[in-house]
């Protein structure tokens, strides 16, 4: 990939080791680029790459509880992020739930692509979309949708 970009990497402690291994499978296109990561799980992956001699541009904000999400949705809304992976537990209540939910709605609503699962970070990671100048993705339209212009016979 050519263009270098702002890649968001955050993670739930029990995605931690998930996202860090992740990280190095991917760090040689990571490397590439520069990472804004929420506190614990930046660290940890500044350590794997470390251990591994694997140079990259790693940015640490807060942790995810005491405000990280809301310093990349801020950054999102700057216009500052043009990737983020969240890895999220799904299966635990989280202190943090609205910073959590404004971070994932200031990716939509400013068409930051988002993704939550491992499968999707390395599809989205790897496409060549991020280098293709013709590709302009489309401005989210906000739009009341009347159903009287749709035919009813479906």
């Amino acid at each position: 990939m050519k263009k270098k970009l702002t890649i968001a990497i955050v993670a739930h402690d029990r995605r931690k080791a998930d996202m860090v291994e992740w990280a190095v499978f991917n760090a040689a296109t990571l490397s590439k680029h520069k990472m804004v990561c929420t506190g614990t799980t930046g660290n940890l992956i500044k350590r794997e790459f470390d251990e591994k001699d694997i140079q990259a541009e790693i940015v640490c904000v807060n942790s995810g509880p005491f405000g990280g999400d809301a310093e990349i949705a801020a950054m999102v809304v700057r216009n500052e992020i043009n990737l983020a992976i969240f890895l999220i537990d799904d299966l635990n209540p989280q202190p943090h739930e609205a910073d959590i939910q404004m971070l994932l709605r200031q990716c939509r609503v400013h068409n930051v692509p988002i993704a939550c699962n491992r499968y999707s970070a390395d599809l989205m990671i790897t496409s060549t979309l991020w280098d293709d100048e013709s590709y302009v993705p489309s401005v989210p339209r906000y739009i009341e949708f009347s159903r009287n212009k749709v035919n009813e016979s479906c």
